[in-house]
């Protein structure tokens, strides 16, 4: 499957944005997604995933309470949605596509390419 990632930008703090991930190649719905991002210097670490029939979702407790993932199959979409951003939350956010949800990189096989999000204080 292909991931396309959209959506990220230059926000202000306490702003709010929504990603978009556009799925292509494969049935969508056969795969838990998530969304793990990467600031400049440091590791990719996960923020968020839900199960393909969107009956679970887990947020890192970085963004618990401001970002909500949810996914249209009906348009092979993913999308994240976070609002009171922080400058801390800036940083290239990728879309992932695995036989599971999981916290774990290592368990997706696809990723999109990442749309950076900057969030200036």
């Amino acid at each position: 499957v292909q991931l396309q990632a959209s959506g990220g930008g230059l926000v202000q703090a306490g702003g709010s944005l929504r990603l978009s991930c556009a799925a292509s190649g494969r049935t969508f719905s056969d795969y838990g997604m998530a969304w793990f991002r990467q600031a400049p210097g440091k590791e990719r670490e996960f923020v968020a995933d839900i199960t393909w029939a969107s009956d679970f979702t887990y947020y890192a407790d970085s963004v618990r309470g401001r970002a909500t993932i949810s996914r249209d199959n009906a348009k092979n979409a993913l999308y994240l949605h976070m609002n009171t951003l922080k400058p801390e939350d800036t940083a290239v956010y990728y879309c992932a596509a695995g036989p599971v949800a999981s916290v774990t990189p290592g368990a997706y096989n696809y990723w999109g390419q990442g749309t950076l999000v900057t969030v200036s204080s």
